[in-house]
């Protein structure tokens, strides 16, 4: 459950190349023996949701089919579990009845599954068979949930709480792993255990969806899951710049590392990762994160940046995923600007939400 973003955070003009362990000093970033003193990131939790039917409007008229099928345009076309997800919370946020029920029907026709709640992840239009992994994506059901959950109490409508309550019971009941006294969140329900490691992706932990999961069920069912996605922020912090990689392993004596056989890189996936804590008020456990952007200062933020090597990507993040980082930073969220791209409109879209 791989997606490809190296096309899909492209700044329109932005094209450089810089090696962070050279500009470290300069921009206040912490380099051996010369720790820059960290600056408090403000627990940020306002948005501008007074802007997201608007966005909605647009985001519904370039990626939504009249079907309901959410179109990731940097994926070849592809629709998953994410995409829908997204689509159902923007929807149920703005007061899209029509376009919620048409996503959700498109959603349970395709992607549902028979053996559980949960969903497969994936829908390619181009494939014989289109829905060809039955594995699922636990940040798309959780996504799904959440947007149920905001559809349920905008409507007042039974069903939607009824079918968001059988997705979050079968996320703890099937999604959990104990790793010593740690209790984390798999990506998915197969592919992602191995001779007793566990491969995790930060980003998939969707923190304000995981605050309305406790809400509605109590903190007994799921402050464990929401301490041990604090575990992992905490310790998922890698190179020069203390930063989450966007695919993660837990050792079974609970040590982390980089995913091997994937780039070690905060990129294109955990860039969501302090998006979601801001949406949470949980920005100052992006401290690490707040403290590596800012030292660009007014300048282009690379798209990703290897961990290991320092090395960053020759293109800046879109001017979409740049309202994530100024509603990290504690920063005036500019207008939104079209996006021609499925990702950049979402990281947008979630900024101001």
């Amino acid at each position: 459950m791989v997606l490809d973003r190296r096309a899909l955070l492209l700044g329109a003009g932005s094209s450089f190349v810089v090696a962070c362990s050279g500009r470290a000093a300069d921009n206040g970033h912490d380099t051996a023996g010369n720790a820059a003193a960290p600056r408090k990131t403000p627990s940020v939790t306002g948005g501008n949701p007074a802007l997201i039917p608007s966005l909605w409007t647009g985001f519904k008229g370039s990626f939504v089919q009249p079907d309901g099928r959410v179109i990731d345009t940097g994926n070849n076309g592809v629709s998953h579990t994410e995409g829908q997800g997204y689509a159902l919370v923007l929807s149920a946020t703005a007061g899209d009845r029509d376009a919620f029920d048409r996503i959700l029907a498109w959603t349970e026709k395709t992607l549902t599954r028979s053996s559980d709640p949960l969903y497969s992840w994936r829908y390619d239009p181009n494939a014989a068979q289109p829905v060809g992994d039955p594995n699922n994506a636990t940040d798309g059901d959780m996504l799904i949930a959440w947007g149920l959950m905001i559809g349920a109490d905008r409507w007042r409508e039974r069903f939607l709480a009824e079918r968001a309550a059988a997705i979050r019971n079968a996320l703890h009941d099937t999604m959990l792993r104990q790793v010593g006294n740690d209790l984390f969140l798999v990506p998915g329900g197969t592919g992602f255990e191995q001779q007793g490691r566990l491969t995790l992706n930060p980003s998939y932990y969707v923190w304000p969806a995981l605050e309305r999961f406790r809400a509605a069920d109590g903190d007994k069912k799921w402050g464990a899951v929401i301490k041990g996605g604090e575990a992992l922020i905490a310790r998922a912090r890698f190179g020069q710049h203390g930063l989450p990689t966007d695919w993660v392993d837990v050792a079974p004596d609970g040590s982390m590392s980089p995913t091997p056989g994937r780039d070690p890189r905060f990129g294109f996936d955990a860039v969501r990762v302090p998006l979601y804590l801001a949406m949470a008020g949980r920005g100052a456990k992006a401290d690490t994160i707040a403290r590596f952007w800012r030292g660009f200062g007014a300048g282009p933020i690379p798209a990703w940046v290897d961990v290991r090597t320092g090395q960053t990507a020759p293109f800046a993040l879109s001017s979409g995923a740049m309202v994530g980082v100024r509603r990290l930073l504690g920063q005036p969220l500019p207008a939104p600007t079209p996006q021609a791209d499925y990702y950049a409109s979402v990281l947008q879209a979630l900024a101001y939400l």
